[in-house]
């Protein structure tokens, strides 16, 4: 074979694609440099002790890898569904016995049937190898349980066998009875009390307000993940540090326990700290992060020092057993970047840098963090669960975290830093993304039978009654670039989707959360069969729907049953802003285009007055103002007020077959301001920085919106 196709070989077994087509259908050929370097990224020797990758070498490393697999006594790990066939491998000195053993997660035993196998044996290194079939029960519990072997001749091996359901049962109240529910960036949405920035309290008190006065049945909110820990900090929620543990800058200082048993002196010296900046709690200007998350640090130190009651201190050994070696590894990455910082001569919130202190002693202050934030979350929950909401409070999972964060030191053996992930050019960006995470390692993660993927969904989910991982497509395959390289020399990489889709099915199952999967983006047609087929919700965005049987935008009964269905998204400015045209003008104004800014308005004002025909052919304009306008051909100007638009379209999509309808709580409010804009960094727009407010630019506090004529509106139109 030629130098190129064995490089297009080796590709192949290790599931890096060689050719891919673009979101308009457009196929691309990967060039030799990027397979190179993400092979290389992936840990496989192409080399074999040359100086450049030859035709030989890579036919080398292809056939080590084959033997590899060959002489392995399980697989890394198996991966079944509950009552559907499903069969594995072993491998032993050929002619040898082998006794195979199922034990299940409550220590009964079970052992699985042999099935015919006909593969020949093969001599690898001077010894023959050969292969026997193993039938999994179809009837074993879900759950976590462990495949061991042993033949005769002393080879032996054991395995992770994870049952996962055919289809997670908790969409199916919701395909018979729709509701609805809002979303929220929960830092931009503050009340009276915040600290300047939204905080647990809020999510507790917006949950109920919105139970209580939109009938809304869960409140979806954005990551939540731990950044940093002290300042600066990362502003956008979706560069987490750790996915798996929660950012203490959402705590609500005066809602825990023990901060009445403050003197009052120390009472005092806090509540004149946050008066500070409580009084930004009505600035339109941009959230700061690093001076709240200062003060709050300090407010926090003091607060730990304080004994526990035995009950209080009984929970918090409970939560820190239960968390076990990650919380202990993240607290640890905490606590020495601490003492790295004061060793360098710099300061930490709260820290006396006269006292010294070990690493442990460091650490537990982070975990005591976690427990609070623990709390608080659980708190919030059962509030928005006990005013009415069937589904509560719902997480959003990020796509990946901070290459110089918690989570890619302590799981550097399962994540690859000489890759990061991003996404090709496409609509939202022209000329790509690259979001600087450090991708999973396929192999790697499969070789630790998917722990570090399950405990982070058992950690998200304890307290979410349900979960949206952004950019569910990467359960399937993520955009790998080769690290400092423009987003267009990269490919993608497939996963074992099987697994990581069954594993969040279990996790999802056993906490009775939702599940909804952020598929928008470039894919194929049955990644989408394949998630409804396991009960997970895809994600309808109006903007983006088109009808698969006549032209022009999707009609209202046509739109996915199994799914969360809005009108618009976080990567795109509120409805008020989408429809005057700020995304266009947005990305003009930063140079996002690469093609003709008034022709992208053009097409996109045509596309946009087909969507509001459309909902008007419905009647969801119906007793507005804009009833009999025409939109045909209209400039967006002459389409008459806004809010009596944004009204129709909810209408709209209140009326869809889908399953959970989702309102913004922007859109509630008449806000215009982006809160990302996809590809940019802070230097050109204040990403995840923007309070709520409304159309004129003032505040709208959590207190507010009941009387909000805006948000009254809206949040009848929504309802379902």
């Amino acid at each position: 074979m030629t130098y190129i196709n064995e490089l297009k070989s080796l590709a192949d077994l290790h599931g890096v694609a060689t050719s891919y087509h673009t979101a308009a259908g457009e196929l691309v050929e990967v060039s030799e440099d990027t397979l190179t370097k993400t092979l290389a990224a992936l840990g496989v020797d192409i080399l074999r002790g040359g100086d450049e990758p030859t035709a030989e070498s890579l036919a080398a490393a292809r056939q080590a890898h084959l033997d590899s697999r060959f002489t392995r006594p399980l697989p890394p790990c198996v991966v079944a569904i509950a009552g559907q066939p499903h069969e594995f491998t072993v491998h032993v000195h050929d002619g040898e016995p082998v006794t195979v053993t199922i034990t299940l997660e409550d220590g009964a035993t079970v052992t699985p049937q042999q099935v015919d196998n006909f593969v020949e044996a093969r001599t690898i290194d001077g010894v023959t190898w050969g292969e026997a079939s193993f039938a999994v029960p179809t009837d074993l519990p879900l759950g976590w349980h462990t495949l061991s072997m042993e033949s005769t001749g002393g080879v032996s091996g054991s395995c992770q066998l994870i049952v996962t359901p055919a289809r997670l049962s908790t969409s199916d109240r919701y395909l018979r009875t729709p509701v609805s529910g809002v979303m929220a960036q929960l830092y931009s949405t503050r009340s009276r009390d915040s600290w300047g920035i939204g905080d647990f309290g809020d999510l507790r008190d917006l949950g109920r307000s919105l139970a209580k006065n939109a009938g809304a049945d869960f409140l979806l909110v954005n990551p939540m993940h731990a950044a940093e820990p002290f300042p600066p900090v990362e502003d956008s929620p979706y560069l987490p540090t750790t996915r798996r543990f929660t950012n203490p800058l959402y705590i609500r200082v005066e809602d825990i326990d023990e901060y009445g048993l403050l003197s009052p002196a120390d009472r005092v010296r806090i509540e004149d700290t946050a008066a500070k900046l409580k009084a930004d709690n009505t600035s339109p200007g941009e959230i700061s992060r690093n001076p709240i998350y200062t003060a709050k640090l300090a407010a926090l130190r003091e607060i730990y020092e304080l004994p526990m009651t035995p009950s209080r201190a009984e929970a918090f050994t409970t939560y820190l057993e239960k968390e076990g070696r990650g919380l202990d590894d993240f607290a640890t990455w905490c606590a020495r970047r601490e003492l790295e910082v004061l060793a360098a001569g710099g300061t930490v919130p709260g820290v006396d840098t006269a006292q010294e202190r070990t690493v442990e002693e460091a650490a537990g202050f982070y975990r005591w963090l976690q427990w609070i934030c623990d709390d608080q979350l659980q708190s919030a929950q059962k509030a928005a669960t006990d005013a009415g909401m069937s589904i509560g409070v719902m997480a959003d999972l990020a796509v990946g975290v901070h290459p110089g964060g918690a989570d890619a030191e302590n799981l550097s053996d399962v994540l690859v830093q000489a890759a990061s992930v991003g996404a090709p050019p496409d609509d939202y960006n022209q000329q790509g993304q690259d979001w600087s995470q450090p991708p999973w390692h396929p192999e790697r993660l499969a070789e630790c039978g998917y722990a570090p993927w399950r405990d982070m969904l058992r950690t998200v989910l304890r307290h979410s009654g349900g979960i949206r991982v952004d950019h569910v497509l990467g359960l399937f395959r993520l955009w790998w670039i080769p690290r400092m390289q423009p987003p267009t020399t990269g490919t993608y990489v497939h996963y074992d989707y099987a697994a990581l889709v069954g594993i969040l099915a279990l996790e999802a199952e056993r906490a009775g959360a939702v599940v909804i999967g952020e598929d928008l983006g470039t894919f194929e047609p049955w990644v989408q069969e394949v998630l409804a087929s396991r009960g997970i919700m895809g994600t309808t965005i109006l903007w983006f729907e088109h009808d698969p049987e006549i032209p022009g935008p999707r009609r209202q009964d046509r739109y996915r049953e199994l799914a969360l269905t809005s009108v618009t998204t976080h990567d795109l400015p509120p409805t008020a802003g989408m429809l005057r045209g700020e995304h266009i003008q947005l990305r003009e104004r930063l140079g996002l285009f690469t093609t003709d800014p008034a022709e992208e308005d053009r097409g996109d004002l045509a596309w946009q007055n087909e969507v509001l025909t459309r909902i008007q052919e419905h009647g969801c304009f119906s007793g507005t103002a804009v009833e009999d306008r025409a939109f045909d051909g209209a400039a967006r100007g002459d389409r008459g007020p806004i809010r009596e638009l944004i009204v129709g379209m909810h209408r709209y999509i209140a009326g869809t077959p889908s399953a959970l309808a989702c309102t913004s709580l922007v859109d509630m409010v008449g806000d215009v301001r982006a809160q990302n804009q996809p590809g940019t960094t802070h230097e050109l727009y204040p990403n995840w920085c923007v309070p709520l407010c409304d159309g004129s630019g003032n505040v709208v506090l959590i207190e507010d919106l009941p009387e909000n004529p805006w948000f009254r509106a809206v949040a009848e139109a929504s309802k379902r």
